[in-house]
């Protein structure tokens, strides 16, 4: 398994996860490394509201099996909605999903000031469908300078095909789009 250490030697981080199947073999990776995660379950992206659930109750489980604490957001779909507005139309990996990193990730950075977690990753940072570099920059973006945002790279040392170990061995729902609405309508 790939050997990481969270930035300034971090051992309580807070993961932004965007689904079960993305933080399988992540939260595999921190607990094998010595990193307590706290799982922040922010994603307002996902609608409707039934698929938001879907996958809750996914990381809800996962998290139980791991034995790590999972924090949930409040879903805001409309103030979500807002932050993308006028970017409907663009691509996957277009400036719609920078707009939808920076809002998640900021509600991450700010529980992990308000609950003094140095550090923040993210999942997203973990699937192949998902650009790193506009990952990374909305997380630099988000964190500032009071939390510290680590740009791993989770599809390195092993994790991708682990990743799909971890979902066979716990039978993930496992979706094939990112969860906006805007996203399924490129991917039916």
């Amino acid at each position: 398994m790939l050997k990481v250490e969270a930035p300034g030697g971090a051992k309580d981080i807070l993961l932004h996860a965007c689904c079960a199947p993305c933080s399988g073999a992540i939260l595999e990776c921190l607990r094998d490394n010595g990193i307590r995660p706290l799982v922040f379950f922010s994603n307002s992206n996902i609608a409707p509201r039934e698929e938001y659930d879907l996958r809750l109750a996914e990381m809800r489980r996962y998290a139980g099996v791991m034995g790590v604490g999972l924090v949930e957001d409040e879903y805001d779909h409309d103030a979500w909605l807002a932050a993308v507005r006028g970017l409907e139309r663009e691509p996957e990996r277009g400036r719609r999903c920078g707009a939808c990193f920076r809002f998640r990730l900021e509600r991450a950075a700010r529980y992990a000031r308000e609950h003094g977690l140095p550090v923040v990753a993210t999942t997203l940072a973990s699937s192949r469908w998902k650009d790193l570099d506009q990952v990374n920059s909305a997380g630099e973006n988000s964190c500032g300078t009071s939390v510290t945002f680590w740009p791993q790279n989770w599809r390195k040392g092993g994790l991708q095909p682990r990743r799909g170990e971890v979902i066979r061995e716990q039978g993930f729902y496992n979706q094939n789009w990112c969860g906006c609405e805007f996203s399924r309508k490129q991917n039916p």
